[in-house]
Parts: C-alpha cells; structure tokens; sequence
C-alpha cells in the first residue's frame, strides 16, 4: 500500500511541487490539499492520510493548532509532517512541542522531500535538525529537568535516548548497540512510558530541554 499523503499550504505553487514531487514515487500518494489548517481537520477524517505535510505559517489556522487539534480529536492521527522556509523558526519548534512528527525545509531537495516523508510514516526515526535541536535547548525548563529525573532511565535506556536525539532508527540504534531491533523497540517504549511522553519526539524534546543531550 502506498503512503497517503495530505498537502496543506497557503501557496498553491508550493502545494503544486510537492504535489509533483511525491507523486512520481510509485509508494506514494497525494490523497488532497488545502489552503489552511482550518481545512485539516474534515479532510483527515475523510481521508485518513498517512502523512499531513502542512506548512506551520498560515492566516486562518496555523500549523502548530492544526496539529494540536489534529491529535486531540482524531482517533489514530496520521503522522504530521511540518513544513517551512526557515530552519530556525520557533513555530516549527513549538509545533514540533505540540506533537508533530517532523520538519521539512520548503528548499528541500526532491529526493529530501521524498525521504522526509518515508521517514514521517514509518514512525522509527526523527527530522529533528541542528537548528531546532538549539532552540529546544534554549527553551530548557526546570519542569523537564524534573521530570527526566524523575524518569530514573537505566544506562541502557539513557544510550537509547541519546542515539533517538541523533535522529537514528531503531535498525540504526540495534546495529549501534549490538542488540536486536524488537530489543530496541522494547528499550524505546519504555523510555516514552517513564517522560510520559506520547512518541519519540516528545521525548527527544524532553532529552534536550531537560539538558540530558546537548544540541551539537
């Protein structure tokens, strides 16, 4: 089966070459497209998408409450794709904060856009680059320190975590740590269990926000 793919964004130039981009992938396929992220909401019901790649800056609805509405009221979301001009713009760190999956630079190569959204889907790795990585330490909270603290993670999974932050697979952090992936799977949910947090990213926020990995 393909993935599905949702486009949402303000410019239908931008819609158009994504749109060209990622349907001349035989495994994937653009199901709609929308001009806002007020229009997100209906379409995901009605077409129950893979992938959401929505641009974070729009005038009705922006990305960020698009996703926050997107993961409050649909049951199984699809995963959420942000795209955007700039590499350092704090709306794609807090919808990243509010649970999207990944980032996409709107210069992105064609073959960068298609593994963006390989990646997004198979939900086993992260787009989470430098400049976000910064700004996610810079948005470093006591309560993050608290709750990493509080998490008691063993060694074991303290390794897990850091390799997730570096935005590796869990194939990749098997063959980094010689260990099986269904191992690795097991190491990786118990981490998100101990943040409470609901996916990799939110966790990996939490790694850098609590202070716990750098940004390099």
């Amino acid at each position: 089966m393909p993935v599905t793919v949702l486009l949402v964004d303000d410019e239908p130039l931008v819609r158009a070459g994504l749109r060209a981009v990622l349907e001349a992938q035989p495994d994937i396929k653009v199901v709609g497209e929308a001009a806002d992220g007020a229009a997100v909401i209906p379409l995901v019901h009605k077409l129950r998408p893979d992938v959401v790649a929505m641009d974070v800056r729009m005038p009705l609805m922006d990305g960020i409450e698009a996703t926050r509405v997107v993961l409050r009221t649909v049951p199984d979301p699809p995963k959420i794709l942000v795209v955007t001009t700039f590499e350092n713009d704090e709306y794609v760190y807090e919808a990243l904060r509010a649970g999207a999956d990944g980032f996409l630079l709107k210069r992105a190569r064609p073959a960068e856009i298609v593994h963006a959204v390989r990646l997004v889907a198979e939900g086993e790795s992260l787009l989470f680059p430098a400049a976000v990585r910064q700004l996610a330490a810079e948005y470093g909270t006591s309560r993050a320190k608290a709750v990493m603290k509080r998490a008691s993670l063993t060694e074991r999974e303290a390794e897990v975590l850091r390799l997730m932050a570096r935005g590796l697979s869990n194939a990749e952090i098997a063959a980094k740590l010689v260990v099986g992936v269904e191992t690795v799977k097991t190491h990786v949910s118990a981490v998100l269990a101990k943040l409470g947090a609901r996916d990799r990213t939110q966790a990996v926020i939490a790694a850098y926000e609590s202070g716990f990995v750098a940004p390099s």
